[in-house]
């Protein structure tokens, strides 16, 4: 599969709306996830609570992270973790395939990590003749297509079980079924076999505890454990903005996450793992590397809109209530992060010149606001990106630091204040809207204006390229009001 980019997202869309089979699939997502999801926070007493715990604690963080992460090194480092800073994705790939060489190792066992595909990792060990192998199920299938994942929780949500099991016949070479439990089962058999191979295993990180050094992995298959576990050398990449204060505020998370992301009360495996293992009967690894990963986030921090978005838990709940998600899938966003939070994360992370689509593929209708666990306004941070677009300076973002609004846009917005704050001048630009509309309005409203009148007046060309704009009315307010038409109207 060729893999798409963000810069393509208006050709990317319309493809995947022509894909039946696509359809298919993010109809059971909706389906699927969100009544799971209702059902799972109706458990909890305080719902609205939580969420505003997990809020304050993110924002409490992300104002102090400096001092945080300092106290998760060294809490990490006194239970015999070794740090790793890496200031973007290719030098985080560079310290993995550095330990791994250590390691002797030419082969990697990989957990499903968000921070490793965002950076390409897997690209990176193949480069350097390492073999990573995924061994979640959903990101060892899309591995073997050779895609990138299309959700952020469910990976090969997009795979209906017959192009599964194609896959399977080409890659694997069993023979052709559609049965889950046949391709479940090889699927674990050849997995075994590499865990037993493996000296280094790689992974993500849901929360690191700046109190104990503590690092969560949460998951529903054993992959993880077994991935930190089995292995002699564990690596976990983690991103700055996933360290939390205190141990007991895993407590709210664990409660949020799980009903968010999949419907569940809790996923079936939590492993907390702080430091090495301290005797050699143990279970563990021998050595626990954590790479602790800026790539873009620190500029992000720097603004207060912006920085709400290194808040996310990665849940996927705003992917799933979406209705463009749910039209296009995850592939069309050209971006590991997809939906309405890779919408607002991808542009800060590459640049809004090469991401400039994505804060326009909303309808902002505010469901994902709604679902968001810890309360992102991604509305509003839709909102500011399109600001920058519009203003050309995509201020905190890789291209350009700087804002500043342009001259003729401001002139314009100058001209307009002027003339609509005065009684007069206002009347008078309502007659003469009334007056050159006649021209445009077809059935009461505006559609489609091009040519000439799309070059006089480019805004009304763009709005209504897209959609009908509202025809001036007849008559005004204050006409009706003076002529008596008001009251009339009320005592009919």
């Amino acid at each position: 599969m060729q893999q798409l980019t963000a810069e393509t997202f208006d050709q990317n869309a319309r493809a995947a709306l022509r894909d039946p089979v696509l359809h298919g699939a993010l109809r059971n997502l909706a389906d699927n996830f969100v009544g799971r999801r209702k059902n799972a926070i109706a458990s909890v007493d305080d719902w609205e609570g939580l969420r505003e715990k997990a809020r304050a604690i993110k924002e409490e963080t992300l104002l102090h992270l400096d001092e945080y992460l300092l106290k998760f090194v060294e809490s990490a480092e006194n239970a015999g973790a070794k740090i790793h800073w890496a200031r973007d994705g290719k030098e985080a790939c560079q310290i993995v395939i550095d330990l791994v060489k250590q390691s002797d190792a030419k082969m990697v066992v990989k957990a499903k990590s968000m921070a490793g595909e965002e950076i390409h990792l897997n690209e990176a060990l193949e480069k350097a003749g390492i073999e990573p192998v995924e061994t979640d199920l959903g990101e060892w299938i899309i591995q073997l297509a050779g895609e990138t994942p299309s959700h952020i929780v469910v990976p090969a949500i997009h795979k209906t079980k017959e192009q599964i099991a194609d896959i399977f016949v080409e890659k694997v070479g069993i023979e052709k079924t559609d049965n889950v439990d046949v391709l479940t089962k090889t699927t674990r058999r050849i997995l075994r076999e590499r865990f037993a191979e493996a000296e280094v295993g790689i992974s993500g990180v849901n929360f690191g505890v700046a109190e104990t050094g503590t690092i969560l992995i949460l998951e529903n298959e054993g992959n993880i454990r077994l991935t930190t576990s089995l292995t002699k050398t564990h690596i976990a990449i983690m991103g700055i903005e996933k360290v939390i204060p205190k141990f007991a505020d895993l407590d709210v998370f664990l409660k949020l996450l799980p009903r968010s992301g999949t419907g569940q009360r809790l996923t079936a495996y939590q492993s907390l793992i702080t430091g090495t293992k301290k005797n050699a009967d143990d279970a563990g690894p021998e050595e626990v590397h954590i790479v602790l990963m800026d790539n873009g986030r620190s500029r992000m921090l720097s603004h207060p809109v912006t920085r709400q978005s290194l808040a996310c838990i990665r849940c996927g709940a705003c992917l799933n209530a979406c209705p463009v998600y749910q039209q296009v899938g995850g592939h069309a966003y050209g971006s590991v992060y997809p939906g309405p939070i890779g919408a607002v994360i991808t542009p800060q992370l590459i640049g809004i010149s090469k991401a400039k689509q994505l804060p326009y593929a909303s309808s902002l209708c505010g469901a994902c606001k709604e679902v968001c666990p810890v309360k992102i306004d991604i509305p509003e941070l839709l909102l500011h990106l399109r600001a920058e677009i519009t203003d050309g300076t995509a201020g905190g973002s890789p291209d350009n630091p700087e804002r500043k609004r342009r001259f003729a846009e401001s002139l314009a917005f100058k001209m307009y204040g002027k003339a609509w704050s005065g009684q007069f001048s206002y009347g008078l630009g309502i007659k003469a809207a009334r007056l050159m509309q006649k021209l445009i309005v077809r059935d009461g409203k505006i559609g489609k204006a091009s040519g000439l009148i799309a070059k006089l007046l480019p805004p009304l060309g763009a709005w209504t390229a897209w959609r009908d704009a509202p025809a001036v009315a007849p008559r005004s307010f204050r006409e009706m009001w003076k002529d008596g038409s008001i009251a009339e109207a009320r005592t009919k």
